[in-house]
């Protein structure tokens, strides 16, 4: 088994207070997130939020996936660069994650448009993170080689 850890501190209100976000591998120490940083600064200089997380660890884990599928499928990879967007709405029950869209462009010499959407879709279906966010009811994917 496998496990990692990250620890949130917050301090005060919800709208008002802020909180720190530190990973045990020391890749985020004290990085700052706020009711603010997550609902009104969109250009993310406010600091990080819970759905920018998500977004990048979809991302890292669906692109790691796929660059295993391709080199299983003997062919190696030059570059894969991956964009996830994660799409949020106020719904009854409150906040709610509702898309997830994975847009991923790759440049692997000798294979073949087809054969790299086929991957892309079998690393979006079979990464770690996609069957852990399994209830997000939309997640779509684009692939195109360079």
């Amino acid at each position: 088994m496998v496990k990692r850890t990250a620890t949130a501190v917050w301090q005060g209100t919800g709208p008002k207070g802020s909180g720190k976000l530190s990973t045990l591998s020391g890749a985020m120490k004290d990085q700052g997130y706020s009711a603010n940083a997550r609902f009104v600064s969109e250009d993310g200089k406010a600091g990080t939020n819970p759905e920018e997380l998500i977004a990048a660890a979809h991302a890292g884990c669906f692109t790691m996936a796929l660059s295993f599928g391709i080199t299983n499928a003997g062919h190696e990879p030059t570059e894969l660069r991956t964009l996830a967007t994660v799409s949020m709405e106020k719904q009854d029950p409150g906040w709610t994650i509702v898309a997830i869209n994975l847009d991923v462009e790759g440049t692997v010499p000798g294979l073949d448009a087809a054969k790299f959407t086929e991957l892309a879709e079998a690393a979006k279906k079979g990464c770690p993170i996609s069957r852990a966010l399994g209830a997000v009811s939309t997640i779509t994917m684009t692939a195109k080689l360079a």
